[in-house]
């Protein structure tokens, strides 16, 4: 198989030839401005939703790219590529589109609306390995098999250059950001926008951002060359890449100005700030901008572009997640309350918490534990609160009332 092309061969002229390729074929997503995040950081904030493009993310933009200037005869032997779902399904619209039959290896455990999508737009899909890492090699392996073209999630200047087109629309859209927050796994939409964005606006600051459980980059950066993680946990799995791009790399390098790392409690919180705020579905990948933001709300100048990447959420997770960002939020409170054994104790606690104004969602009595007396009774509450002030003047009207009220 070919090396990867250097980031050289793209100039102006390439990203500009890609996003007429495209035209027609993808959607010039919507700039959407955040209220609730420019007063929360105290500077304008817009949010770039390519959570609305076609398969539900910016992944459809280099697929269309790199297989549509695939010559004939390569054509002819059909695409296969390694994907957790949404390159898979940029992969599979382009090659319907284009009438290319395409194969795509998905990790074991993969979301499955991502799944079904794919299987819709037409393409065969293969569950091979835990992580993407282990379903590309998988690809290669059925490339060199059936002769069939490897299109790489982010390594290839093609995809680079779709990607690159969501850039150009920025500094249409947006003449006056100064800062352009964008996810941040292998690197093809990262380095994409710092060559469409920095070429026209060297002033411009671009940040990537990578989920912490999941960061290829910050250790590949001080060691001057792609370094494979070993290990990734992360519910952002459309950015769980354990190994940066050879093409990515050299532009992330040289063009990115810093790369941010967020933890799983900022992702779901800002994920959840999406729904409730903003009324976007956003998946965990697609979040992390926002979740950079508030980890660090003064650290950005303004106006700030926040690019949300993607879209494609499994309904079950999304739950999982609210309710994870919810209790990050401190607007779900486990208490546990140690209550007389007598007749009348439970109501009388439960009278003080509603009270407070929170809701008591779930209680469970405990009798038998070495750390009670005889004549008492461990109570575990899942309350609702109205977030974390709330809930600390729910456990301090507790506690004003006599109650030994803990959240370990």
């Amino acid at each position: 198989m070919s090396q990867p092309e250097t980031p050289a061969a793209l100039s102006p002229a390439d990203l500009a030839a890609a996003r007429e390729l495209l035209r027609g074929h993808v959607v010039e997503t919507p700039i959407q401005t955040s209220r609730w995040l420019t007063e929360a950081v105290g500077t304008p904030v817009l949010l770039k939703c390519e959570n609305l493009q076609r398969t539900g993310s910016f992944k459809a933009r280099g697929a269309y790219v790199r297989i549509a200037r695939l010559p004939a005869a390569e054509r002819a032997r059909g695409v296969v590529a390694a994907s957790a779902g949404n390159h898979a399904q940029g992969v599979a619209l382009a090659a319907k589109m284009l009438g290319i039959p395409a194969t795509v290896f998905m990790p074991e455990g993969a979301p499955i609306p991502k799944e079904n999508a794919t299987r819709g737009y037409g393409a065969e899909v293969v569950f091979s390995g835990e992580y993407l890492e282990q379903s590309m090699t998988a690809a290669r392996a059925f490339a060199a098999e059936t002769g069939a073209v490897l299109i790489h999630p982010y390594d290839h200047t093609d995809v680079v250059a779709g990607q690159a087109t969501l850039g150009l629309e920025l500094l249409e859209q947006v003449p006056e950001a100064r800062t352009v927050i964008v996810p941040l796994g292998g690197g093809g939409l990262l380095s994409g926008v710092a060559l469409a964005m920095k070429t026209a606006r060297p002033d411009l600051r671009i940040v990537g951002v990578q989920a912490e459980a999941a960061a290829a980059y910050p250790g590949s950066l001080a060691a001057g060359r792609p370094v494979q993680l070993t290990r990734m946990q992360t519910m952002a799995d459309g950015i769980a890449v354990g190994l940066p791009g050879e093409v990515n790399f050299p532009i992330i390098r040289d063009l990115v100005d810093e790369i941010r790392m967020v933890s799983e409690e900022s992702i779901s919180r800002s994920l959840l700030a999406l729904v409730e705020r903003a009324k976007l579905v956003v998946e965990a990948s697609g979040a992390v901008g926002v979740a950079a933001l508030f980890d660090d709300p003064s650290g950005f100048e303004g106006p700030i572009v926040v690019v949300l990447s993607g879209g494609n959420i499994d309904p079950l997770l999304l739950g999982k997640v609210i309710q994870h960002g919810m209790t990050a939020a401190g607007r779900y409170l486990p208490v546990r309350v140690t209550i007389p054994d007598t007749p009348g104790s439970l109501a009388a606690m439960l009278r003080v918490v509603g009270e407070s104004g929170a809701s008591v969602l779930e209680v469970v009595h405990t009798r038998h534990s070495p750390s009670l007396y005889l004549d008492e009774v461990e109570v575990q509450l899942q309350l609702e609160t109205r977030g974390a002030r709330h809930a600390e003047q729910v456990l301090a009207g507790l506690r004003e009332q006599g109650y030994a009220a803990t959240t370990d």
